[in-house]
């Protein structure tokens, strides 16, 4: 079936590794194509098929860094080896496996709360009921400024970045297929982790992606920014910079689309000339210690991703979800990037001094420098 209809396959290849519980480590090796195929008797007398593969040009060369994966795996880290496949062919079911003590993390797929973080009350919903048709009888459409922000085509796509998404939440009288809560379902596309020679572990998918899709949220823990050890050590924080963006507070670029928030629905009473007095956000998402597929995902300078702020269950936009979107159309096995928008000389290391990072995005558009 995959030669007569042009379908390449997976190849995911078995090494020796003596110190898997296995005996072996398994890698995946790319897409090939089927240019052949016969039977032959076995050793055992019975018949056999066999294929003859050709490997898809255009694919990375996974041939050294096999060789080093294997090198690393094979030193005592036994996990690894077990879980080497999960790595390679990346499906979120099987990534939960994956143990802390493997890689420093442990994998989550919804946000986890800090103790001393409090998640204001469920807003109120929507009356609709099963889907959301009728942008003027939906509340939620009214606070997306009169118009649901999503258009129904490929389960849902987002047509044009804004400052804040108001999606359908739990008091909603909708259910789960309702488009206004695209960004809820769950990874749609198979993402695979990847290892680069000078950006290190990188995302790409194994599916094309739409422009306007979701692709994944940035979880992790919410915590206080104020409250962060050794912040110019870690370099999974997200900071939650929703509200700053929207008033292009600390010169963040505005986005079209202005909203206003229901301020009655925030965890504290605060006010906007509060919240604009501010100079940096007061909650950020750490995945250094928990966290999914997003924290792999590289800088680029000219990224095929998007950062969306989302409310849903709240409408604190100080403690907004983080949703990654497709920019563009992104073809198969394309890597997944979005922009960290790090102000150049504004990371400040232990010592006190201006830390700075080489961007290795290779864009045209590449400021040469990540901080």
């Amino acid at each position: 079936n995959n030669k007569k209809q042009s379908v390449p396959v997976r190849v995911i290849r078995g090494h020796k590794c003596d110190d898997s519980y296995s005996k072996k480590v398994y890698i995946y090796d790319g897409l090939y194509k089927v240019t052949g195929y016969w039977d032959e008797k076995g050793v055992s007398g019975f018949k056999v098929f066999k294929y003859r593969l050709k490997r898809l040009r255009g694919q990375d060369n996974l041939t050294s860094q096999t060789q080093h994966l294997l090198g690393f795996i094979c030193l005592g880290f036994q996990c690894l080896a077990k879980l080497a496949l999960c790595m390679f062919t990346l499906y979120e079911e099987k990534f939960l496996e994956f143990n802390k003590n493997c890689l420093g993390f442990k994998y989550i797929n919804s946000i986890k709360v800090a103790k001393n973080v409090s998640i204001p009350p469920d807003a109120p919903g929507c009356n609709c009921r099963g889907k959301c048709t009728n942008p003027r009888s939906c509340s939620c459409a009214q606070l997306n400024g009169g118009d649901f922000p999503y258009v129904s085509r490929d389960g849902g796509r987002l047509f044009e970045a804004k400052d804040v998404v108001f999606e359908c939440g739990p008091n909603c009288g909708c259910g789960p297929e309702c488009v206004n809560r695209t960004s809820q379902q769950g990874l749609k596309y198979q993402l695979e982790v990847y290892r680069t020679k000078e950006k290190g572990w990188a995302v790409r998918s194994l599916d094309f992606i739409p422009s306007g899709a979701p692709v994944c949220e940035y979880v992790g823990i919410l915590r206080k920014n104020d409250e962060l050890e050794d912040i110019s050590e870690n370099d999974y924080i997200f900071e939650i910079d929703c509200w700053h963006t929207m008033k292009g507070i600390g010169g963040r670029e505005r986005r079209l689309g202005d909203v206003s928030l229901p301020m009655s629905n925030l965890v504290d009473e605060v006010d906007e000339r509060t919240l604009e007095s501010e100079p940096e956000p007061e909650f950020c998402i750490d995945a250094s210690s928990f966290g999914n597929v997003a924290r792999f995902i590289n800088h680029s300078c000219d990224p095929n991703l998007f950062v969306q702020c989302i409310l849903s269950s709240h409408h604190d936009v100080r403690l907004a979800r983080i949703v990654l979107f497709a920019a563009d159309d992104i073809p198969r096995m394309q890597e997944l990037t979005y922009d960290y928008n790090y102000a150049i000389d504004s990371v400040i290391g232990t010592d006190g001094k201006t830390k700075q990072l080489p961007c290795f995005c290779g864009t045209s558009e590449c400021r040469k420098r990540l901080y």
